[in-house]
């Protein structure tokens, strides 16, 4: 039988996974009692796996996508059209649009929306990044495509109140997304909708 010590361990291997969105009690105690029935050399692996995304992954110095190289990949591409920024809170949202097809500007990740009551104020975003990206010329479109939710859509009227004499274009996808659902739960068709339909504001 298993020593008290060794209980403790598994204890706060079930307390880290607790930790993890979407993991409940049950799911936790799955997932440690599968790892402790793995080869140690597959626990090696996942335990590298978590390392080096903290390691070798970080925010675009342009658009704050995730990416491994800086700037990231989408940024660097000379096929992507530059005049066109798409704005999404978050770099998931990216991966959502990407996996369309029919984004053929570039991005800017916001890392969040405005929340006052969590706290978060327009400039604990990346607005100001976007601010100095349009002033410094060649952008003619902001796609604001914050999620269709309170939140997004009071963040994206910051943004364009933001940009009023910049003599850019605003755009927001239209409303094949459902309201207060967001981005990445959408499916690659209501986005082609959102995506092809999308209006000035």
């Amino acid at each position: 039988m298993p020593s008290s010590e060794h209980l403790a361990t598994l204890e706060r291997l079930k307390e880290a996974f607790r930790k993890l969105p979407g993991i409940g009690a049950r799911s936790a105690e799955r997932l440690a009692f599968h790892l402790l029935r793995e080869p140690r050399a597959e626990a090696e692996k996942l335990a590298d796996a978590i390392l080096a995304i903290k390691d070798s992954i970080f925010h675009c110095s342009i658009c704050y996508n995730l990416t491994e190289h800086d700037p990231c990949r989408i940024c660097t591409d000379a096929g992507r059209d530059r005049g066109e920024i798409w704005v999404v809170e978050q770099p998931k949202d990216v991966i959502a649009l990407e996996a369309t097809g029919l984004v053929r500007g570039v991005y800017h990740v916001l890392m969040g929306h405005i929340a006052p009551l969590e706290g978060v104020e327009a400039e604990d975003l990346t607005i100001a990044s976007l601010l100095e990206r349009v002033k410094s010329g060649d952008v003619r479109e902001i796609v604001l495509a914050t999620n269709p939710t309170i939140e997004g859509d009071g963040t994206a009227l910051h943004i364009q109140s933001s940009m009023m004499d910049t003599g850019v274009t605003i755009t927001r996808p239209a409303r094949g997304l459902a309201v207060g659902s967001p981005l990445e739960y959408a499916s690659p068709a209501m986005l082609e909708t959102a995506i092809r339909g999308r209006r000035e504001m």
